[in-house]
């Protein structure tokens, strides 16, 4: 497939009411952030296997416009080229997922598929010939993306200020959807990014009717 390799660098009474709420969004908090350091913890897994086997799964990453090679749209997410690949997207994929995926698990899961399908197909659609793609990066500018416009899709304006919060920390990442460094996946990262803001759209909390809703 030739040796390019793009590395895409870079959710009773008043009082018992209130503690059962405390208790939910705590509850909500820990299944986060076991399920978010148990993702990247796989990530430096198969990383330790792909190593450990000269390489072996980076036969998984996307070449483009092969058919056959949609099929490794998904897989390719989950693997990186080297340690310094994979330490790089840990801690902005540990943190925006935790943010996401505090908004519920079905949704964080509709909105990952979203992002890494949106991603992938873009890279085997747009990415140069003759590369391998792989990479998490696709989903830290999705989840960013998502974060970003959630708060405005949702009219919720503790989203919003999360989503202001989350620009101000990661903001400087949208660098990556120009075509600026070699070797590094745009596609990935704008695409990604796309499918972020879409899943926004897509999963878009309904909003309820005022209780005090008069008709005439």
């Amino acid at each position: 497939m030739g040796d390019y390799w793009s590395t895409d660098r870079g959710t009773g009474s008043h009082s018992g009411g209130r503690a059962g709420g405390t208790t939910t969004g705590g509850a909500r908090a820990l299944t986060a952030g076991i399920l978010m350091v148990g993702w990247v913890a796989l990530l430096w897994a198969l990383e330790g296997i792909d190593t450990a086997t000269g390489h072996a799964l980076d036969t998984y990453g996307i070449s483009p416009r092969e058919v056959a090679e949609l099929r490794d749209v998904v897989p390719a997410a989950f693997l990186h080229s080297g340690w310094e690949h994979v330490a790089s997207n840990s801690v902005p994929l540990l943190v925006l997922g935790f943010i996401a995926a505090l908004g519920g698990l079905r949704r964080f899961a509709a909105v990952v598929v979203t992002i890494i399908l949106f991603s992938g197909l873009g890279v085997w659609l747009t990415a140069p010939a003759y590369t391998v793609t792989l990479g998490a990066s696709g989903v830290v500018f999705g989840l960013l993306g998502y974060l970003l416009v959630r708060g405005f899709v949702d009219r919720r304006p503790w989203d919003v200020l999360i989503g202001v919060g989350v620009a101000v920390v990661y903001g400087s990442l949208l660098w990556g959807i120009l075509p600026t460094q070699s070797g590094v996946s745009w596609q990935g990262h704008l695409f990604g990014l796309i499918g972020g803001v879409a899943a926004a759209f897509f999963f878009r909390r309904p909003r309820r009717a005022p209780d005090n809703l008069v008709t005439v």
